[in-house]
């Protein structure tokens, strides 16, 4: 088991972020988490990278317990993530945004040793033939690849996915999933917050799902789908209500 989250509740004054959340992921695998709105999907993630601490409950990485570590100790510990809005380092290249990554992740890489990652993982995430290219002249499918190439190049044991498919179209939303795939099969663990469900279904291995800060499901995606109280959390939103019932 390389993540296991035990308890975990988090209150900002009188709003309840996270309510007695328990999960776990298996190593090598791909966790799909959903939920309406607000649920507190990044919430979680900012509980698992550092930005917030919790009020209780462990968050045990690789057996060490991370919840109440600096974000940059977690990041050395191998946990990387993307964010729902991208934000490049515009005025450099796509290398060199990606150089930054490696720089301050797992391993601490110098200058030259962390060109080399860089160069690797923008041919994995297929943005090599921009490297040189400004971060600021890419398209926003380029950008989400490029903030997936920046927390690769960390080179994580876990990688925290946000949104990685929201604004893209269907040709560029499968492509990416491609992408996600390969790196899980490179042995990367993932977690992926996501609204388009039949691409968090495809991929995941297994699914949980928020409301209200509370975990209300777990199991596989067949499972979940078939929910009802998932379904009724979603019942605010009519069309997601029809996908989750449909598969979709």
């Amino acid at each position: 088991m390389i993540l296991q989250v035990e308890g975990v509740s988090l209150a900002f004054g009188g709003l309840q972020a996270l309510d007695d959340v328990t999960f776990h992921l298996e190593e090598g695998k791909i966790l799909g988490l959903i939920g309406p709105n607000g649920a507190g999907k990044t919430t979680m993630f900012n509980v698992l990278n550092g930005v917030y601490q919790p009020d209780c409950g462990r968050v045990v990485f690789r057996g060490d317990d991370i919840a109440r570590k600096r974000t940059y100790n977690v990041a050395r510990l191998g946990v990387a993530r993307t964010h729902q809005v991208v934000r490049p380092l515009s005025d450099l290249t796509v290398r060199d945004n990606t150089i930054v990554g490696a720089c301050f992740g797992r391993h601490r890489l110098n200058l030259k040793e962390a060109g080399v990652v860089a160069d690797r993982v923008l041919q994995t995430v297929g943005l090599d033939h921009l490297s040189g290219n400004l971060a600021a002249s890419l398209n926003v499918a380029q950008k989400k690849r490029l903030e997936l190439a920046r927390a690769l190049a960390a080179q994580p044991y876990l990688l925290l996915l946000d949104e990685v498919l929201a604004g893209l179209n269907p040709t560029e939303m499968s492509s990416m999933l491609q992408t996600i795939e390969s790196i899980r099969t490179e042995g990367t663990s993932l977690i992926m917050i996501e609204h388009v469900m039949k691409a968090v279904m495809s991929v995941s291995d297994r699914v949980i799902v928020l409301d209200y800060g509370r975990l209300i499901a777990s199991g596989t995606p067949a499972e979940v789908q078939a929910n009802e109280q998932v379904i009724e959390a979603y019942l605010g939103d009519p069309a997601v209500a029809e996908k989750i019932r449909e598969g979709v």
